[in-house]
């Protein structure tokens, strides 16, 4: 894929997937009202995990375009496995992301519904990923997927950068 149309899928995917899930839902949720007397604290700590999240979410999905030669949505999915950048430390960073910008804006409005909220969204995510998204990466990326998935945890970091095994030296 062209890494044109690779961009504007994947911005359109973004508006369309983390942006109704971290964005348009809490919103009509919460309509972002903070009750009175909410602490200064929460709401620095929570736009400090939004600003995070969104930088982490904007990274991962550039992964896809640039490394991966394609987007994140299913019906466009990228040529290459994408094991790069945050990949090299955990399979889902664009899902923790998302939820870290729910938790962020949990926080800032001091919303316990928000906070449940990202919980179950956090639950949709993982079995979305365990019975849709595993079976299929690895049915696409067979060996080279197993490899990674062994190496790199789904959803709790890795301390230290994983790295792709150099491919064996064929040389006579």
């Amino acid at each position: 894929m062209r890494p044109e149309r690779a961009a504007v899928g994947s911005g359109i995917f973004f508006a369309l997937a983390p942006g109704v899930v971290a964005g348009v839902a809490p919103w009509w949720m919460t309509r972002w009202h903070r009750p009175e007397g909410a602490g200064r604290l929460s709401l620095a700590v929570g736009v400090a995990l939004i600003a995070a999240a969104l930088a982490a979410l904007l990274y991962a999905f550039g992964r896809f375009v640039g490394e991966g030669k394609g987007t994140p949505a299913p019906v466009a999915p990228t040529e290459r496995l994408v094991v790069g950048g945050p990949y090299r430390y955990v399979r889902n960073p664009m899902y923790l992301a998302v939820v870290g910008a729910i938790a962020g804006q949990a926080l800032a409005l001091e919303s316990a519904r928000l906070a449940a909220y990202g919980l179950s969204a956090l639950a949709a995510m993982f079995a979305f990923v365990r019975r849709c998204e595993e079976p299929r990466l690895a049915r696409r990326f067979g060996a080279d997927y197993d490899a990674y998935r062994r190496e790199v945890p789904g959803w709790w970091p890795r301390l230290t950068p994983w790295r792709r095994p150099a491919p064996p030296d064929r040389s006579p």
